[in-house]
């Protein structure tokens, strides 16, 4: 069982006219931030499934797979290692962290980021020491940055909200939309554990929060309060 193989299995799913929108969709023209990705047409079902069949991929031969210029390879070598992730020990669930990070590199768009980061960074962080995701936050890199928040649906899980608040303390500033977008989805999911925590987080940020990022943190509280929130 190779790279080859699982390659194989997904270029005989190619659907070239639905590539042509995923390619728009994803952002992949000059100067977007999916520039020169390239698309193949499936979708995430169809990824899924081929992912299942070779969930026992080795682990060298999903990094050689994440290693493709093509979004569908990539994206099945991340969901193969969710998989195993979460049938691993101890070791291999360390083993799959490390290799994770090592290769966000081309773990290159939103959607990669969040079908993984929740689970190879921050289940594998629930009881471990938490500041490698600031450290990501620091980072001059898009997508460790967007990790370091949407990692934190983890802990909000747990109902541990602290690193959600302070790491979207650290990202208000971002210039970038997708950052904006991951900030505010994390803060709403906090705040349906707690709506008087995020009360409290949007009182002490007034004014300071992008607009979009203060959209989606809202989403979910009445609507009066909602309202009061776009015009404060």
């Amino acid at each position: 069982m190779t790279a080859a193989h699982v390659q194989a299995a997904l270029d005989a799913l190619a659907d070239p006219a639905r590539a042509v929108l995923l390619q728009r969709f994803f952002k992949t023209g000059p100067g977007d931030y999916g520039e020169g990705d390239r698309f193949l047409g499936l979708n995430l079902p169809q990824q899924r499934e081929v992912a299942r069949h070779f969930k026992t991929l080795p682990l060298p031969e999903t990094e050689q797979l994440l290693t493709s210029p093509w979004h569908e390879h990539r994206q099945t070598a991340l969901i193969i290692w969710t998989l195993q992730y979460a049938k691993a020990g101890p070791a291999g669930r360390q083993a799959i962290h490390e290799a994770y990070l090592q290769n966000r590199q081309r773990v290159n768009n939103w959607n990669l980021v969040d079908i993984t980061c929740p689970l190879l960074l921050g289940t594998h962080l629930l009881h471990q020491d938490r500041s490698l995701l600031y450290e990501l936050t620091a980072e001059n890199h898009l997508w460790s940055q967007r990790m370091s928040i949407v990692a934190t649906l983890a802990f909000i899980r747990k109902r541990q909200l602290q690193d959600t608040f302070a790491i979207a303390e650290q990202l208000l500033s971002h210039p970038h939309d997708l950052i904006h977008k991951a900030t505010g989805w994390m803060l709403r999911e906090a705040g349906k554990r707690s709506e008087e925590a995020l009360e409290e987080f949007l009182a002490d940020h007034r004014g300071l929060l992008p607009r979009t990022t203060l959209r989606y943190a809202i989403e979910k509280l009445e609507p009066a309060r909602r309202h009061w929130h776009l015009m404060s």
